[in-house]
């Protein structure tokens, strides 16, 4: 009976999406409140009823009901309840259902918290997303039903969970990469509505710049997590290995950082409005590109769920009618924004767009290098496979030289920039980076270009983030009051290039002076790895409540010949699936992590391990906590929680002032 409940809800969900996206979308045009007054409530009716889907398929695998061919498929009565909770995302369908789930979220999330923004603009967003929502609605109930049925024939028990998916990770990454995937729909929808009504101006940048930087924020957080999961529960010992699943994350952060950017230049400037839509309309379009390339059958991973080729049409229809209207609007649209802003070729919007175009390059350099192989293998000119090494030789000179540009641009001023005060105002960070990477490089080894290079580009942003911070505090009334007199966005942006110089130098020590060896051990043995030894000490087993496990204990000593750590390393066999698991041993730190991994055994008394010594390793994922938290901070700022009353007094058929007119203050306030 519940899971008809749950079908049900997701019908009565997807009427009111149809209602949502014709209602006050017809409101707005015809200037009919009434008719705009449905918005906010049809976003809560399409939230309830697909909450209560959620929850009814939460129920389902809680209670172990096989009779839904989709618990049935990932679940089992031995698995953890935590992992029968985390299973309702851990196939193609429960997945979708979360996407959705967020994506209604977001569209509530945007109905209660825009009641300061103009009716049109709010009818007009909400009508979007909820035509994004129909199309999800509809791939969800027609082609991927999580509520079917597997009668007559109902298991005795479920076919288990995949066992790479029973971990914590897997629990909390999805749904933090979805709100970042589906959070983008806001900005998108904020950009199409800006088309339809011509009001590319100041305000518009304000009002979908908090939205924006949240998920990418939420992105980030995502990234990161699955980042973790795979080094430490592959066995592998990696963070990052251009998989085109991964890739298809990395895709809408990179031109979401440009989009968060580009918004900035707007709603201060008045200036790259045409650019920064487009750039909402291709983050968007990027994040249903990642949802295709996932869900369709086309990848081999095991994030990629779904093989129905029914499935993977539906897809590309959907994000090809999403890319089509969008950009046929933008080409109509997007002409008739006349901009009268000068700025000179050292000014800060210069710098700004440099790095747009940046990242930009390594957005399509990523997206040519995961689309290539596909394209070749589905019209059979052969199978191509593009990994690490052609984007580090890629990738690596474009993050750099963003990096450079970042630091430089942070000294720079709106409108112009005067040469010679720019060159000697870098002089001593400059010098002072320069010091820093050589001692870095000096620490770990020697020097090597791709590690001169990335630390230094580490560092610089490093160095300039505090000599800008220390240059804006100074004050008559003391250092710590110029402090406090910053603004939270300011401040969230000091995180958010610190969190990003972190990451940069964790990525490019790792990369270069890590050590990695595979050894054959029996107990008794020992070996190093990056000046520990790691002495193999004894082999045991144990038994887990739905998998047998092999183990090892591991005694890591320093220099000195201290034991800092003792390891256990398994060797997991679940008992359902029979997939053997490896479950890595990391004595973690804050510069370095020694990494032990049991590998196969090679005759009756030894067995291959990994053994692995990597310096910084964790400054990835504390760079992207930092970048992260310094997007929440932002948006903390107080001018987005200030009404803004030119934008409300005016109607909305009146006419815009010119972009570039400075006769009146920008509504949006300074931005740092």
């Amino acid at each position: 009976m519940y899971p008809e409940l749950g079908q049900i809800a997701l019908i009565l969900a997807l009427l009111l999406a149809v209602l949502l996206s014709v209602v006050p979308l017809a409101g707005s045009v015809t200037g009919r409140d009434q008719l705009q007054a449905f918005a906010r409530p049809l976003s809560a009716g399409m939230f309830v009823f697909v909450a209560l889907a959620f929850g009814i398929l939460i129920h389902a695998f809680v209670t172990d009901d096989f009779s839904v061919a989709y618990v049935a498929n990932n679940s089992n009565s031995m698995l953890p309840w935590y992992y029968k909770f985390s299973a309702v995302w851990g196939g193609h369908e429960g997945s979708l259902l979360l996407w959705i789930l967020m994506l209604v979220g977001w569209t509530l999330a945007v109905a209660v918290f825009s009641r300061r923004l103009p009716a049109v603009m709010v009818s007009q967003v909400l009508a979007v997303l909820g035509m994004v929502a129909v199309g999800f609605l509809l791939f969800t109930i027609i082609t991927s039903n999580p509520f079917d049925r597997t009668l007559p024939n109902v298991p005795a028990d479920g076919a288990d969970l995949n066992p790479l998916l029973q971990d914590f990770g897997l629990i909390v990454h999805p749904p933090m990469l979805y709100m970042g995937y589906v959070g983008f729909s806001v900005a998108f929808a904020f950009a199409i509505a800006a088309l339809i009504n011509g009001k590319l101006d100041a305000a518009w940048a304000r009002w979908s710049r908090p939205w924006t930087t949240v998920a990418w924020s939420f992105l980030s957080l995502g990234i990161a997590l699955g980042s973790w999961w795979a080094y430490y529960e592959l066995g592998w010992g990696g963070w990052w290995f251009w998989d085109p699943v991964e890739n298809a994350s990395l895709l809408p952060w990179l031109s979401g950082t440009a989009l968060m950017h580009s918004l900035a230049v707007t709603e201060k400037r008045g200036v790259f409005k045409s650019w920064t839509v487009l750039l909402a309309i291709v983050t968007f379009s990027l994040s249903l590109l990642g949802t295709f390339l996932v869900r369709s059958g086309v990848l081999t991973s095991v994030h990629a769920f779904a093989s129905d080729p029914d499935r993977g049409t539906f897809l590309l229809v959907l994000l090809a009618i999403t890319i089509v209207s969008s950009l046929t609007l933008y080409a109509f649209r997007a002409p008739v924004v006349h901009v009268r802003s000068r700025y000179g070729t050292l000014s800060r919007e210069i710098f700004l767009l440099l790095n747009n175009v940046l990242l930009v390059a390594a957005t399509l350099l990523v997206l040519v290098g995961t689309l290539y192989p596909l394209v070749l293998d589905y019209l059979d000119m052969g199978r191509l496979s593009i990994g690490e090494p052609f984007f580090s030789l890629t990738f690596s000179p474009l993050a750099i030289a963003a990096g450079l540009l970042l630091g430089a641009g942070i000294f720079s001023r709106w409108k112009k920039t005067d040469g010679g005060w720019l060159g000697r105002k870098l002089l001593w960070p400059l010098a002072v980076s320069i010091v820093v990477t050589a001692a870095v490089l000096v620490g770990y080894g020697g020097f090597k270009p791709w590690a001169f290079g990335g630390v230094f580009a580490a560092v610089w942003v490093s160095v300039a983030t505090f000599w800008d911070l220390w240059d804006k505090s100074g004050s008559k009334k003391g250092r710590l009051h110029g402090l406090r007199r910053q603004s939270r966005s300011y401040y969230g942006m000091v995180l958010g290039h610190l969190g990003l110089a972190i990451t940069m130098a964790g990525a490019t020590v790792v990369s270069n002076y890590g050590i990695e060896r595979d050894v054959r051990m029996s107990p008794g043995d020992t070996a190093s790895a990056g000046g520990y030894q790691v002495a193999f000490t004894e082999i045991g087993n144990r038994r887990g409540k739905n998998f047998t496990a092999e183990y090892g204990r591991f005694e890591v000593s320093d220099g000195n010949g201290r034991v800092v750590s003792t390891l256990y390393p398994e060797k997991r066999q679940y008992m359902v699936q029979r997939n053997t698991m490896t479950e890595a041993g990391i004595d973690g730190g804050l510069f370095r992590d020694v990494f032990v991994a049991i590998g196969e055994r090679v005759s009756d008394d030894a067995w291959a391990i990994r053994l692995q010594y990597k310096p910084l390793v964790r400054w990835l994922w504390l760079g992207s906590l930092f970048m992260a938290a310094g997007g929440f901070l932002a948006i903390s700022d107080r001018r987005y929680r200030i009404r803004d009353k030119v934008s409300e007094s005016q109607p909305s058929t009146a006419p815009q002032p010119q972009v570039g007119d400075n006769s009146r203050p920008d509504p949006a306030g300074a931005v740092s």
